[in-house]
Order: structure tokens, then sequence, then C-alpha cells
């Protein structure tokens, strides 16, 4: 009872705070507020993780009221690890806020912004608690609504634009998924997750689950910003506020792609997809999202967009796993959404540090800045070790996971891509080391220092949380090997 009652509140508590924290005047007791919501939120997931890590499930339903009729909150091993996620890189992101945002939103809209904040943050934990794909839906336009709103605060006046094309593109995702939800529902009467994966599987060969099934796979790809539907997000990484970016970039495309992992397998099946077109078609926008995107990061010369684009090919790899339909395959995906939270979330963190200091993220504005900065510096040396793959850091385990699901499989030709993109890693992150350290600095450069502590704190727990978890994987993979069972992963399929 005490599980239910705290995987309940990880919803209720920013939603209950979010009104609050506009009323509050303008000032620090907003941050305040939404500082202590996260880590109480942080709390309970590490709590409900706990509980779930073997196997265990957590259901709850809302108003006494049974599935299929009633909305069920469906808490098993795969939510939990991204509402952890998603928790953490909140109640991490929020003390880097406080002065961020002071130097990036004008002071009268500071309450307003942690109020979307709160509601942002709502919407993507809903999505990982709930086990109705309605609901589910109504978490997205949460999450999506709050986020246009919180990348249109930001004072560069491009931000408006960038937020008006992200709604665009946000809406006809949406709008996409929502037909296929609504095609599923008239082939099955219900909307309930498990309810749904059981009426489907006699019907599975049906035009009209194929269908839905397709309205729904695109739908989601626009969400989670799948190559080549992609081409809203450098521009809202780029001009939203630094805090937004990071909190963005770190859980925003990665609670979508564990949609994307809820439908395909936990709803329709592994069967499902072996007998359609499905997983060829993620291996091969994997693909070419991996060396077209990283390729496209080389050529930038503002650093917020370069790491927007490698985000884009880190999603890439995502898909990739998905694509194989494995056990490994399925855990590469799943451990690449931990970790790529954690070394992007320290990067874009380490990007606003600059910003903050010379009001510029552009690439030569920069040079011989990481003398001046060397804590900042050495974050983004080791975040983009991380980046790469280099063993000893999160974002190794992940791309070995990947590769012998690719190896598994025979698929040499994307063993080679792997490979390949972990190459254009190291020359557009050498690129930014370069720059920082040994690019001759100017004169106004100079006189920078070091960001504030509750910049660089922030900053190191993520750069730390890469190190930790490329050398103590024992957790992560069991839960993640839970997640996959539960997905009904048991081996590739021919």
């Amino acid at each position: 009872m005490i599980e239910q009652n705290l995987s309940l509140l990880l919803v209720v508590l920013p939603l209950l705070a979010a009104p609050i924290a506009a009323m509050l005047p303008n000032g620090r007791m907003p941050w305040l507020l939404a500082l202590a919501v996260s880590w109480l939120c942080f709390i309970f997931a590490v709590w409900q993780l706990m509980v779930v890590i073997d196997g265990d499930v957590i259901q709850y339903s809302l108003g006494g009221w049974a599935p299929p009729w009633g909305i069920e909150y469906h808490i098993d091993a795969l939510n939990a690890i991204v509402a952890l996620l998603v928790s953490g890189i909140a109640a991490v992101t929020l003390p880097y806020a406080l002065f961020s945002i002071e130097q990036e939103i004008d002071r009268e809209h500071l309450s307003l912004f942690y109020s979307a904040f709160l509601l942002c943050f709502v919407g993507l934990l809903g999505i990982t608690q709930t086990g109705d794909i309605f609901n589910l839906f109504v978490f997205l336009e949460i999450s999506s609504l709050s986020a246009y709103a919180l990348i249109a605060m930001g004072r560069d006046r491009r931000a408006l634009t960038a937020a008006f094309q992200y709604m665009i593109m946000g809406t006809i995702g949406a709008t996409f998924f929502l037909i296929g939800v609504g095609l599923t529902y008239v082939e099955t009467g219900t909307l309930n997750m498990l309810d749904l994966n059981q009426r489907l599987q006699p019907i599975l060969d049906h035009r009209t689950v194929h269908t839905g099934f397709a309205f729904m796979v695109v739908g989601i790809a626009l969400k989670l910003a799948l190559f080549p539907l992609h081409l809203w997000l450098p521009n809202v990484y780029t001009y939203a506020p630094t805090v937004i970016s990071v909190f963005l970039a770190a859980t925003a495309t990665k609670v979508a792609v564990y949609v994307m992992l809820r439908v395909v397998f936990g709803v329709f099946s592994n069967d499902f997809v072996s007998i359609t077109p499905a997983d060829d078609l993620f291996l091969l926008l994997g693909v070419i999202g991996v060396i077209l995107a990283s390729l496209a990061a080389i050529s930038q010369d503002d650093v917020k967009r370069m790491l927007a684009y490698s985000s884009v090919a880190q999603i890439s790899y995502m898909v990739l796993g998905m694509g194989f339909a494995s056990v490994y395959g399925l855990t590469a995906s799943i451990v690449h959404i931990f970790n790529h939270a954690l070394m992007k979330g320290a990067l874009f963190m380490a990007v606003g540090i600059i910003v903050y200091r010379i009001g510029s993220s552009r690439l030569k504005d920069m040079s011989g800045l990481g003398r001046q900065m060397p804590w900042t510096f050495a974050a983004i040396f080791i975040a983009g070790l991380s980046l790469i793959g280099v063993p000893g850091t999160a974002g190794f385990i992940s791309k070995w996971y990947l590769m012998l699901a690719a190896i598994e499989q025979g698929a040499w030709a994307i063993v080679l891509v792997i490979l390949v993109g972990s190459l254009l890693a190291v020359v557009y992150m050498w690129k930014l080391i370069e720059t920082l350290f040994f690019e001759k600095s100017e004169q106004r450069i100079q006189l920078r220092t070091e960001a504030p502590l509750s910049l660089l704190v922030p900053l190191w727990l993520l750069v730390l949380a890469n190190i930790y978890f490329g050398i103590e994987t024992e957790m992560l993979l069991k839960a993640t090997a839970t997640a996959v069972d539960l997905l009904g992963v048991a081996n590739y399929h021919d």
C-alpha cells in the first residue's frame, strides 16, 4: 500500500505544486518549492525502483475503478528506471537553475517559469507511471504544452520561433498518436495497455491494427526526434534557456523512447514486430541517423546546436537497439536511455556555465576558455569521453550491448556503423576541446573565472554519475534485465 501511494505521489506532488508556484511572488520562493518537490519525487522514485527491480509490479486503480473501466497506474522495472531518470535529472537541474535562470529569464516571469517547469515534470513522470494509453497521451501533451511555454520564455527572440516550430511538429505527432490509439480502441474496446496487449494478439493480422500501429509509431517518432523527423530539435536546444536545454535533452526525448518501447513491445508485442517492417525500418533509420546527424554535428559552429545534432545521433543508437528486437538490443536501448541522459545533461550544463560567463554559445567565442575554467573544461572532457563510449564511462556500457546485439545477428555492417559513429563523436568533441584549451584566448576571455559552486556542483554530480555507472553496472543492468523480460523479448528473431 505504501508503494502504491508513493507512486501516486510522484505525479500528485508536482501537480499540486505547479499552481502554488505560479501564485508565489517572483523571486526564489518558487525555486525552493520546485527544488523540494523534485528531491521528494527523486526519493520516491528510488524507493519505487527498489520495490520492482526483482520483477514485482505496483498497481493502483485511480478512484477504485478497476481496469479496463478506470485508469490504472502500473509500474514495473521499465517504468521505474525512466521515472528515476526524470526525477533525478530534475533534482540536479533545479539547483543549477538558480543563477542560470535569473540571468536568462525576466524576473517578472520567474513564478510562471517554475510553474511551467513543474507541469512539464508532471507530464513526464505521469507518462512513466500510467498503464492507460489514453492517459499516456494526456500526460504527453501536458509535458509538451508546458515545454513550448518554457522554450518561448527565453530572451532570444529566436526562442519564439523554435517554440512555434516545436509546437507544430509536436501537435502533428500527438495527432498521429491519438489516431492510432483510436484505431486500436475500435478493434479492442480497451485503453488499458495490459488489456490491449492481450486483446490484440488474436487480431494482429487485421489491417486496422496495422494502421493504428503505423500511426502511433510515426507520432512517437516525431516526439523522440527520430531521423528524419528531428528538424524541430536543433533550434529548440539552441535557443531555449540553458536550464530547459539541459532538462529536455536529458529527459523529454528519453521518455519518448520509453513510450516507443512500451507501445511497440509492451502493447503490440515482439511477435507483431516480426511480421511488420518496423524492425527493418528502425535499423535503417537508426543507421542513417547515426551517420548523418554526427556529420551535421561536426559542421556546427554553435556548441548547443552541435550537442543537439549529437542527441539525434544518440537517439538513433537507441532506435537501432529496438530494431534488433532482441535481449541485447533492448538492453542497449534502455541502458542508453539512462546513460545518454547523464552524459548529455552534463554537457549541456557545462556549455550553460560557459554561456553564463561569456553570454554566447558560439564556438569562436570560447577560444582558450578552458584554461580559465578548468573544472568546467574537465567536466566537458569526461562527459565527452562518455559520449564517445570510452571504457570506464557510462557510454561504453550501452554501446557494448549494442555491439553484442549486432554481432549476435551477424549484422557486421551495423557494427561498423557503431564504430564510425563513435569516431565521428571523437571529431566533434575534439573540435570543442581544441577550441577551449589549445586555441589562444582573447583578452576578454582571459578575465573570465570559474563558475559559482551552485552551477559546478550539479554539473559534477552528473559527471561523477557517468563514471560511477560506467564502473558499477549491477543495479542498472539488473533492472534492465527485468524490464526486457517483462516486455516479452526472449531471443532475437530471424
